[in-house]
């Protein structure tokens, strides 16, 4: 089995290189005709994530549907992706960033309890729970 790297999931999502994103459909129509799948490393989906929502500003509606939509692909075999349909799930509402809901959701499929955080705004999420001085 082969991985594959952020850059070729971004490839295929926004097609902004037209003949990168040929050749990556080109790779999973091949991969689908002989039943392979290539691995997507969480950290690939993480990166893939924060690649969409701060270099190519794609809309957050648009960015979870297009995740729901790459989960649904069998060419594509995920490390966590209980932990990214989870994260989709969290999400959903509106609330919290996906980055953050897929720490945590990863976090929870390892059996943690919770992630412990600084941060005020990320304790409000599912998953979360501030760490603050003098408490464990």
């Amino acid at each position: 089995m082969k991985a594959i790297d952020t850059n070729v999931l971004v490839r295929f999502l926004v097609n902004d290189d037209r003949a990168q994103g040929e050749q990556v459909r080109q790779l999973f129509a091949a991969a689908e005709q002989r039943r392979e799948a290539f691995f997507v490393p969480s950290l690939v989906m993480l990166e893939t994530i924060w690649v969409l929502e701060s270099a190519y500003q794609i809309p957050r509606a648009e960015l979870i549907e297009a995740l729901g939509d790459l989960l649904l692909m069998p060419v594509l075999q995920f490390e966590q992706r209980e932990a990214v349909q989870g994260m989709l799930a969290a999400v959903t509402d509106g609330r919290g960033g996906l980055p953050g809901a897929l720490i945590a959701q990863t976090a929870l499929k390892a059996g943690c309890d919770h992630v412990l955080t600084f941060d005020k705004k990320a304790a409000r999420d599912t998953g979360f729970k501030l760490l603050e001085i003098g408490s464990q």
